[in-house]
């Protein structure tokens, strides 16, 4: 059952016109108001959801999706392996040196703030120099 419908004048650029003439067939529509019916829907939906994620096609979402997962998967592998590493390095330090809580205390909040001084990029050899009174010296080996 169609809808009644209202005729008003639509104007043009010659070019826009000749444009729609050649694509309207593309989203299966059958005449040229119908293809303008679904271009104002979809225009008017876009500026209620005011994000235009939801209008992204399907098969770019669904490229992106994969991609993000595959990225996820990869850096909880890296974190992963990183964790076990320090874990390895930790408990190896720990088995051979004893030190105190008020030591590990000072020692995490020195981290803390080595960590956001340098927003994680630490590097042990500026670490070194630096507990060893940041003196000019070459690094020894």
């Amino acid at each position: 059952m169609m809808s009644k419908k209202e005729k008003f004048p639509l104007y043009l650029s010659p070019e826009k016109k000749a444009t729609l003439e050649r694509r309207y067939t593309e989203d299966g529509s059958r005449s040229l108001t119908a293809f303008i019916e679904n271009a104002i829907d979809f225009y008017l939906d876009y500026l209620s959801a005011n994000n235009a994620g939801l209008f992204l096609p399907t098969s770019v979402q669904s490229y992106l999706d994969g991609r993000l997962d595959q990225f996820e998967n990869r850096m909880a592998s890296l974190l992963f392996k990183q964790a076990v590493e320090l874990d390895m390095g930790m408990s190896t330090l720990a088995d051979c040196v004893k030190l105190d809580e008020e030591y590990l205390r000072r020692r995490r909040t020195n981290s803390i703030a080595n960590v956001k001084r340098t927003n994680g990029r630490l590097r042990f050899e500026q670490i070194a120099k630096d507990a060893n009174g940041g003196g000019d010296d070459e690094w020894q080996d």
